[in-house]
């Protein structure tokens, strides 16, 4: 139902930022359809991005981590590096002047999905303020996808989407006509008690990475290929497992993906990832990985609880910053001045 745009004094949403476990780059069409059976598994984390809206008389301006930018026209801020992807998603739906105040859990160029959690509550709060009825979840994924591929001129997925979209745990599988979406049933307070997500410092670009593997795999890369196939077999056997609970079992399955993974390309694995990753198994954990295209970025592990602390003190000594991340079931959510909420 179409919203009463003028009587909005403000409308907030927030997203979800993610883990992925297994399977992720496979959700970059057409990968995924070129290898029977793909899926990417991830899991939403408590920590997410907060777009806030307030309409104004003229111009607008983005507040984000104690920044203060202001333009007179969208277009002018989708050509300012720092609110690109914000500028075009504003320009897209039309949206009239405002002022924006964006909160983000995630480290800046950290692999858990933030630009695409902020595409997405972008475009539910633009929604609002434009007084357009809410879109499906398809639409908004798809369009929060193209408009993060116009700004980066490569191609990109659509796992981070689900995730910020639907929350929990997530199989994403990657047939013909579309992607089929499963949240998992897991005991997410079980999951997270061996849960670890620490940021090495290394800031990542995925696209680049991205954009290398996706050319050698359409170039019938053979070891592109072996590497998919990998990805893919790891990809079904931890949603297996963590049906089944086998916590152990997964954790040694996200470094087996690791393994075919940081074969795809040159920079994916650095020595940073590697000498963290090795430290947190010596000291117990059962295994882990890079999150979203690697090159520096976050980690995901998991370990056994009572071994959790000293995993995060041993990560924090050779400099890694442990992040409160947690897995979450929280949907997308959107909330309006007026109290009203969807």
């Amino acid at each position: 139902m179409p919203i009463d745009s003028q009587r909005i004094r403000s409308a907030v949403a927030r997203a979800s930022c993610r883990a992925d476990l297994a399977g992720g780059t496979l959700d970059i069409w057409p990968l995924g359809l070129l290898h029977r059976e793909s899926r990417t598994v991830n899991v939403a984390l408590n920590l997410g991005v907060e777009v806030e809206m307030v309409p104004r008389e003229s111009g607008y301006l983005v507040q984000q981590g104690g920044s203060r930018i202001e333009a007179g026209t969208t277009a002018e801020l989708a050509n300012i590096a720092e609110t690109a992807l914000l500028g075009l998603t504003l320009e897209e739906l039309e949206v009239p002047p405002v002022e924006v105040t964006i909160e983000s859990g995630s480290p800046r160029g950290g692999g858990l999905g933030g630009s695409s959690a902020l595409a997405v509550a972008t475009i539910a709060v633009g929604e609002v303020v434009v007084g357009q009825g809410e879109s499906s979840a398809e639409k908004r994924a798809i369009l929060a996808r193209d408009l993060e591929a116009r700004l980066m001129s490569l191609p990109t997925g659509r796992q981070d989407h689900y995730s910020a979209l639907f929350g929990g745990v997530l199989e994403i599988r990657h047939e013909p006509g579309g992607d089929r979406i499963r949240q998992l049933a897991i005991d997410l307070n079980v999951l997270s008690e061996a849960f670890v997500v620490v940021y090495t410092g290394q800031s990542h670009f995925s696209a680049g990475h991205n954009w290398q593997v996706v050319r050698n795999r359409l170039e019938s890369d053979k070891e592109t290929i072996r590497c998919f196939d990998g990805i893919r077999d790891v990809a079904l056997g931890i949603v297996d497992a963590l049906e089944q609970g086998r916590l152990a079992e997964v954790g040694e399955l996200m470094s087996q993906e690791w393994s075919w993974r940081r074969r795809l390309a040159e920079g994916i694995s650095t020595p940073k990832i590697e000498q963290l990753l090795k430290a947190a198994v010596n000291e117990g954990a059962w295994g882990g990985k890079a999150c979203g295209a690697g090159g520096g970025g976050c980690l995901v592990m998991l370990c056994p609880p009572a071994a959790r602390a000293d995993v995060e003190q041993i990560l924090t000594r050779l400099g890694a910053q442990v992040l409160p991340a947690r897995p979450a079931d929280r949907p997308l959510w959107v909330r309006f001045s007026n109290g009203a909420a969807s």
